[in-house]
């Protein structure tokens, strides 16, 4: 009798640790899983907001175009990295002075627009059309060691002209 027992008592030793080794490898892989889950959130929040930034620097563009094109739009450099400044009333585009909105930074740049001679479609080459440019909104992040760049590229048009 003694000698099962022992047997018993070794078999429930081997029982517990497994069953013990079941539940914490359970539980790894549940932390994981919310690790993960967290991480995800974490990112598409971010691309949510930078949307958002995106969008806002469109209207604001959008804004300054509809102040006055000559001076918000057309004397913008080509190629030059702006950002935005609220000023209690609207939106300004400066080269100095940026700053972040949280995590995210924001600039804005300008391109000529050249349109096809004959279709008047816009081309890489042809005449300039100094009524129209191309905008890109850009917002950089990091992320996890990344530096993620969303981009939001538009052409605006002087459409108060005469």
């Amino acid at each position: 009798m003694e000698g099962k027992n022992k047997k018993n008592k070794g078999f429930m030793m081997v029982e517990t640790v497994v069953a013990t080794a079941i539940i914490v490898a359970s539980m790894l892989a549940i932390m994981s899983v919310a690790t993960k889950t967290i991480t995800f959130s974490r990112q598409s929040f971010h691309a949510t907001q930078a949307t958002f930034l995106l969008e806002e620097g469109a209207e604001a563009v959008r804004m300054n175009r509809d102040n006055s094109w000559t001076n918000n739009i057309a004397n913008l450099t080509v190629g030059t990295n702006y950002c935005f400044y609220f000023n209690n009333t609207t939106w300004i585009l400066q080269t100095s002075g940026c700053t972040t909105t949280g995590i995210f930074t924001r600039t804005v740049t300008v391109a000529n627009v050249n349109r096809n001679a004959t279709t008047g479609d816009i081309a890489t080459s042809g005449t300039l059309d100094a009524g129209t440019k191309l905008i890109t909104v850009t917002v950089s992040w990091k992320e996890g060691g990344n530096t993620i760049i969303k981009t939001l590229p538009f052409y605006i048009s002087n459409i108060f002209s005469t």
